[in-house]
């Protein structure tokens, strides 16, 4: 009955040539493939379902240690546990093993490392970095990612929730982030402590019902005329693209990052590329008579129009900064009476910053930042460069707003 279960000898296993599985006995083969490399294959049936589990190589394994490694895997069978899941689950035992060597400082590096180009600015790094090193790093820094729990995580944000709230909530995100990182790559598991659903939602109080919402300094809608007529009295590179971005309606960077080619004088068109848009998808934007008039004028100053060429470059021609569009209104508010474009409700000095929305168009609102606002400035547009007020809905429709 042995013969019958040890079929092969350590003379027959190394003269296999022949491509094949060849029995020893008790689910145990020796599988020769088709270069001639040897392994050692356990074959089982489990719940009526055929499995084939491997022991590893003949070089490393020599046939009576796979005849002990199919022996106990045909003990696991006898307590009805399936040997391929048992290995598993051991891996995984030693994966988290070595885990509690990883700190949760190291895993926020690899995670912020591995992310950062897709980040469009690289400030979102250096925040990344700096709040998790201020707010997380002193409490769960040099733990192991692996035993970071609830407990911890508040001691990270709840000092700060109520005093610092955006901030607070900003800092628990990328802690959530973070440790769901660490639990793909195996080194945590179970749930996320820093989860706001269903869990710290309960232990914290609702962000929006503590923290009153600081929307930026604006200018009312009845001072904007004022205010451009005094912009226009300043001169240079900076006040031509704060005046651009004021007629145009978009973002200060996508305007310091403007560049000729996409620029179309002819129809009036400014198409923004996918790539420096936040929302990832081209934008048009309408160029009203005035703006065609800067960027005619920003020809004659600037070294080159080729199509990949700044309209606005800085004097060493780069790309101007946001700061460089905050000093022209700085120097704009520095006269003798003190500040006059503020914004009424705060009193805080108005910034570069211009927004318009594709929905809810209607009365004007009291500052310059509507979509109201921008529809008309469409519509001006529209009559400027003689055309009908169906095509400037297609233009709004189709991304120019």
């Amino acid at each position: 009955m042995a013969r019958e279960v040890n079929k092969l000898s350590t003379f027959a296993v190394s003269r296999a040539k022949e491509p094949g599985y060849f029995l020893d006995g008790a689910g145990l083969y020796l599988q020769v493939s088709s270069s001639g490399s040897k392994s050692w294959i356990f074959k089982f049936t489990l719940n009526g379902r055929p499995r084939e589990m491997g022991l590893g190589p003949v070089h490393t394994i020599g046939l009576a240690e796979a005849r002990e490694l199919a022996a106990a895997q045909r003990k696991l069978i006898l307590q009805g546990k399936d040997p391929i899941e048992e290995r598993k689950a051991e891996k995984r035992a030693l994966r988290l093993a070595a885990a509690r060597r990883v700190t949760f400082d190291e895993c926020a590096e690899k995670y912020i490392e591995s992310h950062r180009n897709e980040w469009r600015n690289p400030k979102h790094a250096d925040q990344w970095e700096s709040t998790l090193q201020m707010y997380a790093s002193p409490h769960i820094g040099k733990l192991s990612v692996a035993d970071i729990d609830t407990g911890l995580v508040l001691k990270c944000v709840e000092p700060i929730w109520h005093a610092k709230t955006e901030t607070a909530t900003r800092v628990r995100g990328r802690i959530e982030k973070v440790l769901d990182w660490a639990t793909t790559r195996g080194y945590r598991q179970g749930e996320n402590p820093a989860r706001w659903k269903g869990h710290l939602e309960h232990s914290l109080a609702t962000p929006n019902k503590i923290a009153q919402v600081k929307h930026q300094p604006a200018l009312p809608y009845i001072q904007v005329g004022a205010f451009v007529r005094d912009l226009r009295q300043r001169s240079g590179t900076a006040a031509s693209a704060l005046e651009f971005a004021i007629l145009t309606a978009v973002r200060s960077g996508e305007v310091r990052g403007a560049m000729w080619g996409e620029i179309d004088l002819e129809q009036g068109i400014w198409t923004i590329p996918a790539g420096r848009m936040k929302m990832k998808s081209d934008h048009r934007a309408p160029l009203s008579k005035r703006a065609i008039e800067i960027l005619e004028g920003m020809k004659t100053v600037v070294e080159s129009t080729a199509p990949t060429a700044l309209v606005f470059p800085s004097p060493r021609g780069k790309t101007l900064s946001d700061a460089t569009l905050l000093a022209v209104i700085k120097r704009m508010n520095e006269g003798e009476d003190g500040p006059k474009w503020i914004d009424p409700k705060t009193g805080s000095r108005v910034v570069p910053m211009v927004f318009g929305r594709r929905s809810g168009i209607g009365p004007p609102s009291a500052r310059i930042t509507t979509a109201g606002w921008q529809k008309r400035r469409l519509h001006t547009w529209s009559a400027t460069r003689r055309s009908a007020p169906t095509s400037v809905e297609t233009c709004w429709r189709s991304g120019a707003g």
